[in-house]
């Protein structure tokens, strides 16, 4: 297949994972029509319509979704041997993908970014914040390189490595503060505010709060720490959040942070990625880095 470039397989796959046009386009920096004359040289290269055009969002044809999955494959295997190539060099250099939850994101990543800089001045970190699952997915098809997690996930083919624990805080009224911190199962009789559907953290304070996932259909949901906790602050009820969210949340919201009784709920922050990936050496050091600026932020 003569002309076929790495070019028309990175914007075919994202046209394929996204399923619109604009979307895809703005997702490669390019502008829609390039992106258009790109798959329309792609399907004269192969002979036959991948894309069904029309409405909203397009679809594949037969042969454009078994040509979908070759595509990341080779995706995967070309971005693997770049890998092979930058573990050759010693230090880390050059691109770092690394995906990080939302409840963690905005009180480590500033710190980590910097600390990378400063001990990997080569390094050129792209970080994505996203829910674990979308982050799980991106490394399987190796559209990430590495991710921070709560632990565990649970995936054969990712390596996983603790990186610290850290407790859940009951946030509540200021006017609650001299009133005796409720025991974890009895949270959901306050009017529990929850994160949406999606997010690890939700089902973690479910969990500590021994609430079934139908019954949560009736808790009240945010979509951030921060408007959870402001929703606290007008007298809505009361949420948890993790320790690390404590200063930056609470500063400027009429809330009292209580620690919850013995046992105290926690989650574990990890590292994840590929087994397969080549740099999993500078990875461990990574994730060393991260665990050193978690301990100092303490």
């Amino acid at each position: 297949m003569s002309g076929l470039s790495m070019k028309h397989l990175r914007y075919f796959d994202a046209l394929a994972r996204i399923g619109h046009f604009g979307r895809a386009a703005e997702a490669c920096a390019i502008s829609q029509p390039a992106l258009s004359l790109q798959i329309r040289e792609l399907e004269d290269l192969v002979g036959v319509p991948l894309v069904e055009r029309g409405g909203r969002r397009i679809r594949l044809t037969g042969l454009g979704e078994e040509f979908a999955e070759r595509t990341r494959a080779i995706l995967r295997a070309v971005d693997d041997l770049e890998d092979l190539g930058r573990a050759a060099h010693g230090p880390l250099s050059g691109r770092l993908r690394l995906g990080i939850i939302p409840t963690v994101a905005p009180y480590l990543l500033p710190q980590v970014i910097t600390s990378l800089a400063r001990q990997f001045p080569g390094i050129d970190p792209r970080p994505r914040e996203a829910v674990t699952q979308k982050l799980i997915e991106d490394l399987a098809e190796a559209r990430l390189d590495a991710a921070i997690v709560a632990l565990p996930v649970s995936e054969p083919a990712l390596a996983e490595i603790p990186l610290f624990e850290e407790e859940f805080v009951l946030v509540r009224p200021l006017e609650d503060a001299d009133k005796p911190v409720p025991a974890s199962d009895r949270l959901h009789e306050m009017r529990l505010l929850l994160l949406e559907e999606g997010h690890c953290f939700r089902d973690q304070a479910l969990s500590v709060c021994n609430i079934t996932t139908s019954s949560a259909r009736e808790l009240m949901e945010g979509s951030s720490l921060s408007t959870l906790v402001r929703m606290v602050g007008a007298g809505i009820g009361v949420t948890l959040i993790p320790q690390m969210a404590v200063d930056t949340e609470t500063r400027t919201s009429s809330v009292c942070v209580s620690r919850l009784a013995e046992p105290r709920p926690t989650r574990t922050i990890g590292m994840v990625w590929r087994k397969t990936n080549p740099l999993a050496t500078q990875f461990a050091r990574i994730a060393d880095i991260v665990r050193d600026v978690a301990e100092a932020g303490r």
